[in-house]
């Protein structure tokens, strides 16, 4: 018997349903003009970690286990003595999501996330930048699943940037509808 290999539940959606929906829609004349993701990063903000280093590690290793990959420690690039803040201090982290990894979260980040962030009444629709990417940003890392409550220190906020292969902005949230992105307008 052959083993199939695992794919993501959104990867394999897109290729049976999003696809033909999207070149429907926009009534495309090669496959390669149908948008798709392309990647979603993830940064998260930690100003705090300039007086206790200690922050910093905890942070990083909460986007770890939010991303499922070891994020890379965003540092300053000049010194800025006003907040006290020296040239390479670590100042934030990043993630750069691509392929399963990339599907995985946003299955997460739809079904699971979203709908425990507290007065949710959806996505703000106006968010693309003119080129089909989208952006967003959580007041609270604690929506996720892979974060214990009880084990936290502090709270962070984190910026989700989803990319896509997109022309336009009504291409990528048509894309990202049919990823059943709760949008509001």
């Amino acid at each position: 018997m052959v083993d199939q290999a695992y794919e993501p539940r959104l990867k394999s959606e897109y290729r049976a349903r999003i696809r033909a929906a999207m070149k429907e829609q926009f009534a495309y004349t090669n496959e390669m003009q149908i948008p798709k993701l392309d990647k979603i990063v993830l940064n998260m903000g930690i100003g705090e970690a300039v007086a206790d280093s200690k922050k910093a590690q905890t942070a990083l290793k909460d986007l770890m286990a939010i991303a499922g990959q070891k994020p890379v420690a965003t540092k300053a690039r000049k010194s800025i003595a006003g907040f006290k803040l020296r040239e390479g201090m670590v100042v934030g982290a990043k993630v750069t999501l691509r392929k399963d990894k990339m599907y995985e979260f946003l299955d997460r980040l739809v079904t699971i996330a979203l709908p425990r962030v507290k007065d949710f009444r959806g996505l703000n629709g106006k968010s693309f930048d003119g080129r089909g990417n989208y952006a967003m940003g959580l007041k609270e890392h604690l929506v996720f699943p892979e974060i214990n409550y009880d084990q936290i220190e502090q709270i962070w906020g984190m910026d989700i940037i989803v990319c896509t292969t997109a022309k336009t902005d009504q291409e990528a949230k048509a894309l990202l509808k049919e990823f059943q992105f709760p949008f509001t307008n």
